[in-house]
């Protein structure tokens, strides 16, 4: 039976109280909070874990899911490098269930305060015909230095290795696999944002490209009458799990419509200064490689298939 008394907001109150003093926010109660910092330009994101939910709340991994729906929003806020400052969640759950509610929101807290992150507000509500668990996070953002997102000819083109299918794609997953569940269902996305910031105050980064929903599609919005082409000569191998989707029948301009297949974030840079990048990615735990670059065209992507020898264009 649902409590609409939510007698767990005291606890949760307690966990958030944690962020509520940041060097750029002062949160005075829930909800009422001043910025310590003038900020000129602004940016922010909205985004949840959507159909992945089902499998974490079967699997009650509220953890990786905390960990999904922070990454779906710091990964896009990189995009215009932007400083986290705020942020606000709204938790779905098919049942009451204090202990999924409190683990959330204590993982979620101890994330925001590695990062200055506020938390002044938020809500929990029960819908009890979901079948799965849904975070949804709005995250605000200053900018220091404003700076357009270009993917610009004789660029080489970076990517970083993804965790795995990430965040995006499970309506298809859930399609193909029916009720058969895989760890990697509930593998969490990988959060780029913090080693990102630490590279583009130092080197020249030009563009930076989430692979999440539309995945490689997503290039023609940074693209005018240029084309990006990436080779499958690289290291960034599709997961297994991959390759299993594959085998099931879907095309390879569907896979790189739909699925990161093994690269989860790309950046567009100097030549000159590709080696130091991967390196300092490399020395943080993560797995990057030179994957394409950019050139004079026709506003095409060009993608060679990992999965045959097909070369896919959008």
């Amino acid at each position: 039976m649902y409590d609409t008394t939510k007698p767990y907001k005291k606890q949760i109150l307690e966990l958030i109280r944690e962020t509520w003093e940041t060097p750029y926010v002062s949160v005075k109660s829930p909800g009422v909070f001043c910025k310590k910092v003038n900020f000129e330009r602004e940016a922010g994101s909205t985004d949840g874990i959507g159909t992945k939910g089902i499998y974490h709340w079967q699997q009650k991994s509220f953890r990786n899911a905390t960990l999904d729906a922070l990454a779906m929003n710091l990964n896009d806020l990189i995009l215009e490098r932007s400083i986290a400052y705020k942020l606000q969640d709204h938790i779905f759950l098919p049942e009451d269930n204090k202990d999924a509610i409190l683990e959330i929101i204590n993982n979620l807290t101890n994330e925001c305060v590695k990062r200055n992150i506020a938390i002044p507000y938020g809500e929990t509500a029960i819908h009890n015909d979901m079948s799965g668990l849904e975070i949804s996070i709005s995250i605000d953002g200053f900018i220091e230095k404003p700076k357009p997102n270009l993917f610009l000819p004789g660029d080489v083109l970076i990517g970083i290795k993804s965790s795995g299918v990430h965040s995006n794609g499970y309506t298809l997953v859930r399609k193909l696999f029916g009720d058969e569940f895989r760890k990697e269902f509930i593998e969490p996305t990988l959060i780029y944002y913090d080693i990102l910031h630490k590279i583009n105050k130092k080197y020249e980064i030009h563009g930076m490209a989430n692979i999440t929903g539309g995945a490689y599609t997503k290039f023609k919005d940074f693209l005018s009458k240029d084309t990006i082409k990436i080779h499958n000569n690289h290291k960034l191998k599709p997961h297994d799990i991959f390759f299993e989707i594959y085998d099931k029948g879907i095309l390879d301009e569907e896979m790189y419509k739909t699925f990161n297949c093994g690269i989860g974030f790309v950046l567009s840079s100097l030549n000159s200064q590709k080696r130091d990048i991967i390196s300092i990615l490399e020395d943080s735990g993560f797995i990057a490689d030179e994957i394409g670059g950019i050139a004079k065209g026709n506003g095409k992507v060009s993608v060679e298939s990992m999965f045959s020898s097909e070369t896919i264009s959008f």
